[in-house]
This record gives structure tokens, sequence and C-alpha cells, in this order.
């Protein structure tokens, strides 16, 4: 039985030109230079700097070469899904690290000095040691397996049976223990040590040893665990002191640095500074938006390239090589004028979006204050300048903007919404602030609630459940109220 069906299909259609722009959308400051500089190199017919001849716009779109070469040259426009185009392979490196370079609109290079790397660091002090030549490659392999951060994560009975297996050296765990202890002489205070505690006592140790420093290495000695879980009460009775004396102490602990390998400076961890996409400045009490200059480089297409097609258009003898290089011409020309066009199309596309976005939260970007930031998905400002919500995505999540209170990424004033008490919508942004602000600002002696802080909000006129609440905390980084306890 035959049986006859209709299908609709909508489908995006894409030509490899709109792909190219869409890529050139997303692109950063720093990295839409790079492909600035890639195109230049690539391409002879595009020229860097102003333009100081004729208007050339249309010098080369004449029928003779449209109708004679363009077969088989034209652009096959074919079903694709651009996210998937754009992904995989093809993410930038800019998209991983969500920075792109230097915060001074005129620095384009960051120099770094070589310097040492952490592990040498540890090695060079290693080497004014006096050690048996066992001992000596018994340290080197315990500085070699100290991680970023300071910490030797390993067991040492692991280690002995690497030292056998990787360096052909048979040693016990006695001898592995009295060697890590030469180790962890080494600065910075507390490195190689095994775990937080043993990386607070190393430090401690190093210190004047006087009773506040002596009771805060009792304390972590030997009750660590209601340390770290702000028992204090059970340290007041378990060591019989006073408030006084146990605040001196974790005093001197708080001071100390968990994680010691982090903060040595010849690292040489790349610091990454963001270079701001627009600026929005407050003039007379109006907001000013501006693109950064570096998103609008001047070029033109070559005078040579164009005078070339000339000489052919005005040429009588055409041979096979003048129409080969002709058709390489006129390819070259294309691109550059497509190229510039492209920028151009960039251009106005990042300055209407976030233009659309000022306007929206015109009351923060005039205050600075994140309780009136206003709820804002993709699709607002989509529907504000009749744009796909893709092309507002890709504008929101790559690009920054320098405002009267710091550089900001774009997509953080975007966020969801939710009722108050009066029905009406606020941004779960404006929550946040509430709820960080209420937090700050509680008796850190006796610290409040998930439930405690559902009812300040919900007298605030936001009426928020205590899994949400907990659920906000954690996204502002900030810990449950028995840690947050202070004496």
């Amino acid at each position: 039985m035959l049986k006859q069906q209709l299908n609709l299909k909508l489908s995006q259609k894409l030509s490899p030109q709109q792909i190219q722009l869409m890529k050139m959308i997303q692109l950063p400051t720093q990295a839409f230079e790079q492909r600035i500089a890639q195109e230049l190199e690539e391409n002879p017919a595009l020229e860097g700097g102003k333009d100081e001849g004729e208007n050339f716009d249309d010098e080369f779109s004449n029928d003779e070469f449209d109708d004679s070469y363009d077969e088989g040259n034209e652009v096959i426009e074919t079903d694709i899904n651009v996210d998937d185009y754009l992904s995989d392979d093809e993410v930038p490196s800019y998209k991983l690290s969500a920075n792109n370079y230097s915060a001074d609109d005129e620095e384009r290079q960051m120099p770094y000095a070589a310097g040492t790397s952490f592990t040498q660091h540890l090695m060079q002090q290693l080497s004014t040691y006096r050690l048996d030549e066992e001992e000596k490659q018994i340290a080197e392999f315990l500085v070699g397996s100290v991680d970023e951060s300071g910490y030797i994560r390993r067991e040492i009975q692991d280690i002995v049976d690497d030292l056998a297996f990787t360096q052909n050296v048979y040693t016990t765990e006695d001898k592995v223990e009295k060697v890590l202890k030469v180790v962890q002489e080494l600065d910075p205070a507390g490195v190689a040590a095994r775990d937080l505690q043993e990386c607070l006592l190393l430090q401690l140790e190093r210190r004047e040893q006087t009773p506040s420093v002596a009771l805060a290495i009792d304390i972590l000695d030997d009750s660590f665990d209601h340390f770290s879980k702000k028992h204090y009460k059970k340290l007041i009775q378990k060591f019989d002191i006073t408030e006084d004396q146990l605040r001196d102490a974790i005093h001197e602990i708080e001071g100390l640095n968990p994680k010691p390998g982090g903060t040595y400076s010849g690292n040489n961890r790349i610091v990454e500074h963001v270079v701001p996409d627009f600026a929005i400045k407050i003039v007379d009490g109006e907001l000013d938006l501006t693109l950064n200059g570096r998103n609008a480089p001047e070029l033109h297409v070559s005078h040579d390239y164009t005078n070339m097609l000339k000489g052919y258009k005005e040429s009588k003898d055409k041979s096979k090589a003048q129409k080969d290089a002709v058709m390489f011409i006129k390819q070259k020309l294309d691109a550059a004028k497509w190229f510039i066009d492209a920028i151009k199309q960039r251009q106005q596309t990042l300055y209407v979006t976030m233009n659309a976005i000022m306007h929206h939260q015109k009351e923060y970007f005039l205050s600075g204050d994140e309780r009136k930031l206003k709820p804002m998905i993709l699709k607002d400002i989509a529907d504000k300048i009749n744009m796909d919500v893709s092309t507002v995505s890709r504008v929101a999540n790559s690009k920054y903007v320098d405002t009267p209170y710091g550089t900001k990424l774009i997509k953080e004033f975007f966020s969801e919404s939710m009722k108050n008490d009066q029905g009406e919508d606020v941004s779960t942004k404006e929550i946040k602030k509430i709820l960080e602000i209420t937090i700050s600002e509680e008796d850190k002696r006796k610290p409040l609630t998930d439930d405690k802080l559902a009812k300040i909000l919900l007298e605030k006129g936001y009426p928020i459940a205590r899994r949400t609440i907990a659920k906000y905390r954690e996204q502002l980084d900030l810990p449950v109220a028995r840690l947050r306890k202070e004496i």
C-alpha cells in the first residue's frame, strides 16, 4: 500500500561568508586583531591604513568577468547547524579563558621575565644541603612530586615504590620520611606538606614561639577537626582557655598560607589582562557608549590589484595565463571587499547589541547598584534589535565593557526573573545582592542559617524557599552558617 506524505522542514541556510561573519562577531578585541593580521598576511589585495585614492568599490564588478569566470565559484548555500560548525575543534582559545589581553588600549604586548619555575626554585635551595647520593636522589624526587599548590599528595609507600621502579633507588619509608623533613625546611614555609594540617603546622613551627603560636600548634595538632568545624566551645573546654586566648590563636592560624606554592613570585604564571570591547561613561547625567577603536581598523582594497584588473580589461589579446591571473586577482579583490564589509557589519552588530543592553540596564549603569539590575534574557535584547538570539549570545559571552564601576563581562548583566510579593518581576541578581548584604551584616558570633535568611528575605518582599537560598549562597561562594561563625 502506497502512502503519500508531505513533510515540511525548516532549516537555516548559511553561506560560508555568513558563518565567517558570525565567527568574527564572537571574537574579542585582541583575537579580532589577530584575525585582521592573518587576513592582511594571506590576502595581498587587502591593505591597512587610510585609503587616499579614488573610490574603487565597483571597479572590479564588471559583467565581463562575472559572466566569464564566476562559473564554479558561486557561493553554495547548504543546510548547516551554526553552533555545531563553531564547536569542537573550532572553539578558539579565548572562549576557554574568557579573557582577552591587556587592560590598556594602547598596550599591545605584555613581556614577562624568564625567571625560574617553582620546582627549580626548590632544587636550587636543595643544592645547599649536605646529602649523600641516595638522599639527594630521594630529595629531588620529592621536590619533583610537589604540586603547584606546594603539596605532596602521595603516600610515602607509593613514593618508595616509584623510586624503585623509575629511579632504581631501593629505600625504605623511614628513609623517605627523614629526607622529607629536609625538603620541608625549604622556602616557602609549609612546602612539601601532605595535607592542610601539616602545612599549617610547618608554618607555625617557624614562627616565634609566643603563647598564641604555641596554643595554635596544640589546637592544630590535637583538635584539627574541632578547629575546621569551628566548634569553639569544645576547644575552650578542652584546652581550658578563655575566648580571648582562643581568638588570638585563631588569628595566628588565619595569617598562614594554605597554598604555599601558589604565591611564588617566580611561578611564571601568565597574568591574563582584559581589553574592554566597549566603554560606558556618564556624561552630564546621560550614558555614553563607545566601541573600542581597535575594533574599527582602517583597511582598503589594494589599488595595485585594481589597476592590474583595469589593465586586463583594456588589453586586446587575452592569453590563458592572463585569464588565470585575472581570476586569481578577482578572487582576492572579492575577498578583500567582503572582509571590509564584514568588519563594518561586525562593528554595527556589536554597537547595536551593547546599546540595547545599556538602555535596558540604564538604572544600573547610572548608579552601579547591582540591586537595580533588571531581569534580562538573551531573547529580550534579540527582540529589541531584531537579531537572532545566537548573535546576542556571541556578543555577551565573549565581550567586556569598561564601566565607571569596573570592567565587566557582558553576560553578567543577564539574569532570570522571579516574582516579589507585589507580583513584580525582579532579577535574581538583585536577590543575590540582597542576600550577600544580609550575610555581610549578620552577627558573626551567631550567623544566620538558611532558614533564617529565607525568613529575612521574605520580610523584605522576596518569597524564596530555603533550598533556593542555599543555591544562591553557594553561587556567591559563601559557606554555611556554622563555617561563618567567629568568636
